[in-house]
């Protein structure tokens, strides 16, 4: 995975009404720290962050973040977001090393299209990403899993996904990933059907019941 250069300058103010002075200027706070190294405050350009999390490696991507002529190796954590627009308000920048492994989320690519959707199922997505511990540079940009073969009802879990040289991962092997279910609309329509049914069959016995009590008293007569 190649190394994404991101210019820094150093914040010497701190509080929110300079942080948003910076967002103003199309700037945004962040904080980088990480192992042996005191934490300081930079500001970054919004454009060039934006640009530096949208290649192949996305929000995991190797930052060369220069500021004061030293750079710092660091990946993109504890990202905030503007709860409208969506653009990033504040992110931390977390020194990585090349030679020791890193916990990442890695967003998963669901390919083909399950037997069971053909038979009228729907896919559900339980998780569109899952956690990994590799080094940083064998970090997959995404992770492949094969859901053509599903039935209405089968489920695929961590357990299922492939194996990738150099990538552990973190959750239970038994955690769900995604699944093919009958629609919503279709099972209320088959439990109204057999609720009328239940209805039909309860009135029938009634009339019965009714009929043979009807015949018993003309006997007695």
């Amino acid at each position: 995975m190649e190394q994404v250069t991101l210019r820094a300058e150093r914040r010497t103010e701190a509080g929110s009404r300079p942080a948003r002075r910076m967002r103003r200027e199309g700037k945004v706070p962040a904080i980088v720290y990480g192992r042996g190294l005191e934490p300081f405050p930079v500001a970054l350009s919004g454009r060039d962050l934006y640009a530096a999390l949208h290649t192949e490696a996305g929000l995991n991507a190797i930052l060369s973040v220069e500021v004061d002529g030293d750079s710092v190796l660091a990946v993109a954590r504890e990202i905030q977001r503007h709860p409208v627009r969506g653009d990033i308000t504040h992110l931390d920048l977390i020194k990585v090393s090349l030679d020791v492994a890193i916990e990442a989320e890695v967003g998963l690519e669901f390919i083909g299209t399950p037997l069971g959707v053909r038979e009228g199922g729907i896919v559900e997505t339980i998780e569109n990403s899952v956690a990994i511990v590799a080094l940083p540079t064998a970090i997959p940009s995404s992770i492949p899993l094969d859901i053509s073969e599903l039935q209405v009802g089968d489920t695929l879990r961590i357990a299922d996904l492939p194996a990738i040289d150099g990538v552990t991962y973190v959750d239970d092997e038994d955690r769900p990933l995604v699944t093919v279910v009958v629609p919503r609309l279709v099972e209320e329509e088959v439990e109204e059907v057999e609720g009328e049914e239940g209805v039909e069959e309860g009135r029938v016995v009634e009339a019965e019941a009714a009929a043979t009590e009807d015949t018993a008293e003309g006997d007695e007569s």
